[in-house]
């Protein structure tokens, strides 16, 4: 865009009514300051207190989707916007849904050649009971539809199971367990079709979950994350052939654990990452020498023929 009014009038959609209120909001309002300090006419919709009726009839050009999790994160949000013909931020209705639903979106990774952990499908204790007898531990277990590792957990040996299978299953009642890969965990955030920086991420916790990515100032970040253009290409390419496969498009970021052996695997994609002061988009744009104000500009020209 050559100006900041060719932009229309924005919504940034943001806070929500999924387990991810907070972040969002933490998300959404950083946005909507970088925006407003581009002299972008933009301005905050909670869905949660305003409806999408109301909405539709609001005048509003286009949408900055800063909504974390289900109801903003996993198609919902973007198959309403498509039938208002409203353009939007991001990934579309399918690559969202898929890239949400952490099953699928293994599958898809399978099916294309794109290296992740052994997993399996959880639906009840005997489920990942089985699942536990064949994989080892340790296990990652985690809701199939969730995001910020909300209702995750590590799982050490079988006496820690049951608490785990309980928590994951209060999120929709499907959940993934996962072999657990001990080493180094990256991400390689993605806008407009290349990759940024990557960055290798130390926490002192059991592993990389809600209070570590948020809360937490003793996590350590590494960007570039690797020591060597080679490696960095390796994790650009693969992270970037498993948003191709899920369809994903606009900007997101793709999460990774590597082992002894040095293979990077896929853990998820995602398709609204957290924008706060502790988020790693901003991280690697920022090692790419792109500033929080521009990287939500270019993030908001995702929009464009949306």
């Amino acid at each position: 865009m050559s100006a900041p009014a060719d932009f229309g009038r924005v919504a940034v959609m943001l806070g929500g009514s999924s387990s991810e209120r907070e972040v969002s909001l933490d998300t959404g309002g950083a946005v909507l300051a970088a925006l407003r300090s581009r002299g972008v006419d933009a301005h905050g919709w909670d869905p949660a207190e305003r409806s999408i009726v109301e909405f539709a009839t609001a005048g509003f050009d286009r949408v900055w989707v800063a909504l974390h999790g289900p109801g903003g994160e996993d198609g919902a949000l973007q198959g309403a916007l498509e039938w208002l013909g409203t353009p939007y931020t991001g990934s579309g209705v399918m690559a969202s849904a898929l890239a949400m639903d952490k099953v699928r979106s293994k599958q898809l990774f399978e099916a294309c050649g794109i290296p992740t952990p052994d997993w399996a499908v959880v639906r009840d204790m005997q489920g990942a009971t089985l699942a536990a007898e064949k994989l080892g531990f340790p296990l990652i277990l985690k809701p199939a539809g969730q995001g910020s590792s909300v209702g995750m957990s590590k799982v050490f040996e079988r006496g820690e199971l049951a608490g785990a299978v309980e928590l994951a299953l209060r999120y929709g009642g499907i959940a993934i367990v996962e072999r657990c890969i001990v080493g180094g965990e990256f991400t390689v955030s993605i806008l407009d079709g290349e990759a940024l920086p990557t960055i290798r991420i130390e926490t002192p916790r059991v592993f990389y979950d809600y209070r570590a990515k948020y809360e937490s100032d003793r996590t350590e970040y590494y960007c570039p994350g690797t020591d060597d253009a080679a490696s960095e290409q390796q994790y650009a390419d693969i992270a970037l052939a498993a948003f191709d496969a899920l369809g994903c498009s606009g900007w997101g970021r793709v999460d990774f654990m590597t082992g002894d052996d040095g293979r990077p695997l896929v853990l998820e994609a995602n398709t609204v990452p957290g924008m706060t002061s502790h988020s790693l988009v901003p991280m690697a744009a920022r090692q790419a020498g792109i500033e929080f104000d521009e990287l939500c500009i270019r993030i908001l020209e995702t929009s464009i023929g949306a």
